[in-house]
C-alpha cells in the first residue's frame, strides 16, 4: 500500500487524487517548484465546512447550553492546536509537500501547517465527495475532542490551565522559553515549557501560539497523571 493510499484509508473517504495532492501542497513547496498551485484556497473552503459541521453538532447535541458556551466549545475544537492534534492522529504531517526550508525547520510537526493542511483536506473532501461526506469526515475526526469535556477549558486557555494543574500537583510554575526562526515576513516560533519533570514543545506563527501549543501538551500529560 502506498503512503497516499494509507492516508485515504485513514480518512475513510475517496478523494480525487489531484485534489488530495493539491490539499497536501504547502505554499513553500509551490514557490520552490515554479509557483504551482497550493492548498490555501482549499483551506479556506475546509474552514467553512469544519465550522458548520461542528456548530450543527454542538447545537443539536447540547440543547442545554447557551450561545456563549456553544461558542467556546466550538472555538476549542476548531482551534489551530486542536486541528493539529487531529492531524497528528492520522499521520498527516508525513504526507504534506513542503519546501526545503520548512522541512529543515520541522514543518511536518508545526501546528499551523498541520491545521491548515487538515482544513485543506476537508475542503478537498467536500469537492470530491460532497457535503455529507465532508461533514461525516469532520465529525469522525473531531468526535474524540467533542467527547472530552475536560479539554474545553484547557484548549481555550492552556497556559492558565497548565498553571492551575501544576499548582494542584505542587509543582513549580511553568517556565517558558521561545526561539524564533525564518525571515521577518514568515517568522516561526518554537516554545519549550518546563513543568516539574515534564518538558514539552509547541510551534506556531506567533510566540503566543507556540506557547499555547506547548502548554496544552504539558497540560495533557499532567492531567493524565492527576
Amino acid at each position: 500500500m502506498t503512503q497516499r493510499a494509507a492516508l485515504i484509508e485513514k480518512l475513510g473517504v475517496d478523494i480525487d487524487p489531484e485534489l488530495l495532492s493539491l490539499a497536501l501542497t504547502h505554499r513553500s513547496f509551490a514557490y520552490e517548484n515554479g509557483a504551482i498551485p497550493h492548498n490555501e484556497r482549499l483551506e479556506f473552503l475546509g474552514d467553512s465546512v469544519l465550522g458548520q459541521a461542528v456548530t450543527v453538532r454542538l447545537y443539536t447535541g447540547h440543547p442545554d447550553l447557551d450561545e456563549g458556551s456553544l461558542a467556546k466549545r466550538r472555538a476549542s475544537v476548531v482551534s489551530t492546536v486542536a486541528l493539529a492534534e487531529v492531524a497528528r492522529g492520522i499521520g498527516l504531517g508525513d504526507h504534506v509537500r513542503l519546501g526545503r526550508g520548512e522541512i529543515l525547520t520541522g514543518g511536518r510537526d508545526k501546528d499551523s501547517i498541520l491545521a491548515d493542511t487538515m482544513e485543506a483536506v476537508i475542503g478537498a473532501t467536500y469537492l470530491s465527495a460532497g457535503a455529507e461526506a465532508a461533514t461525516s469526515l469532520v465529525l469522525r475526526l473531531v468526535e474524540p475532542l467533542l467527547a472530552d469535556p475536560d479539554r474545553y477549558g484547557a484548549a481555550m486557555d492552556p497556559k492558565t490551565s497548565l498553571q492551575e494543574i501544576a499548582a494542584r500537583l505542587s509543582l513549580h510554575a511553568p517556565v517558558y522559553a521561545v526561539e524564533a526562526t525564518g525571515p521577518d515576513h514568515d517568522r516561526r516560533f518554537t516554545a519549550t515549557v518546563t513543568t516539574g519533570d515534564v518538558v514539552t514543545h509547541g510551534t506556531g506563527s506567533s510566540k503566543k501560539q507556540a506557547e499555547m501549543a506547548a502548554a496544552l501538551t504539558a497540560w495533557r500529560e499532567l492531567n493524565a497523571r492527576a
